[in-house]
C-alpha cells in the first residue's frame, strides 16, 4: 500500500491568496480597520477565525462585530475567488498520483456546497476518492472534520489509513493530522508564513510538487 494523500484546498490546491486579503481588508473596512499586508497576514493568521481577529484588534470581536466581518468577507470573497487558479503544478500532480493507481482525497473548511462546484470546474473532481468540505459554522477548526474524514475513508478499498499524509498551508492542518495520528507537510504558498509553519515541528516546503516527494518518503 502507498501513502494516502489528504489534500487541503484554500491556499493549497486553490491559489487563492489574493482574494482572501482583497475579501479580508473589505471587511477590516466595514469596521474602520487599516488594511493587512499579505505578510502580516501569514504571520498572525490562526483558526477559529475570531481568534485571528483578535490577534489584529488586540480583543475578541463582538457578535456583532464577527457578524459583520464574516458576511463582509465572504460576498468578497466568493466573487474575486472566480479570477483565482490551482497553484503551479496541481492539476498534474493530482492526474499523475491518480493515473499510478496512488489514492488521494480533499478536506477543506470551505463549505461543501462550493467546495464541489469548484473543483468540478476546475476539472479535478475525479482525482479523489473523496470530497469533504465543511458542513458546520464557520468558526469551526478542523480537527474534528479530518476525524469524520479519516473515517470515511478506512470504509474504501485501497486506502490505507495508517499512511495518511495532510498536505496544508496552516498550523491548523497540521494540528488536524496529528488528532488523527497522520504525518503532515505544510506549503509556504498559503495563509502562513514559513518561521510560523515551522513552529509546528513538521515538514514545510515551498512547492506541491516538493510536498508529494515529502509525504511518499515520511510514510513509507
Amino acid at each position: 500500500m502507498n501513502a494516502h494523500l489528504v489534500w487541503d484546498w484554500n491556499g493549497t490546491l486553490f491559489h487563492d491568496m489574493d482574494a482572501v486579503i482583497g475579501a479580508t481588508n473589505a471587511s477590516f473596512a466595514e469596521l474602520g480597520l487599516p488594511p493587512i499586508t499579505l505578510d502580516r497576514y501569514r504571520e498572525l493568521y490562526c483558526v477559529p477565525v475570531p481568534r485571528f481577529y483578535e490577534r489584529l484588534l488586540g480583543r475578541l470581536p463582538s457578535d456583532v462585530e464577527w457578524e459583520v466581518m464574516d458576511a463582509t468577507f465572504h460576498r468578497h470573497y466568493w466573487a474575486l475567488a472566480e479570477a483565482c487558479g490551482l497553484a503551479e503544478g496541481a492539476l498534474e500532480l493530482l492526474a499523475a498520483r491518480r493515473t499510478a493507481g496512488l489514492t488521494q482525497s480533499l478536506c477543506s473548511l470551505a463549505p461543501h456546497e462550493r467546495l464541489l462546484p469548484m473543483i468540478t470546474s476546475h476539472g479535478i473532481g475525479e482525482h479523489f476518492v473523496r470530497v469533504d468540505g465543511r458542513t458546520g459554522p464557520s468558526t469551526a477548526g478542523k480537527a474534528e472534520q479530518m476525524a469524520r474524514h479519516l473515517a470515511a475513508l478506512a470504509t474504501l478499498d485501497g486506502v490505507d489509513t495508517g499512511r495518511v499524509v495532510v498536505i496544508g498551508d496552516a498550523l491548523d492542518d497540521a494540528a488536524a493530522a496529528a488528532h488523527v495520528g497522520a504525518y503532515a507537510v505544510l506549503y509556504t504558498g498559503g495563509s502562513g508564513s514559513r518561521r510560523t509553519l515551522e513552529s509546528a515541528g513538521v515538514p514545510v516546503v515551498d512547492t506541491l510538487a516538493h510536498a508529494v516527494e515529502l509525504a511518499a518518503e515520511i510514510a513509507s
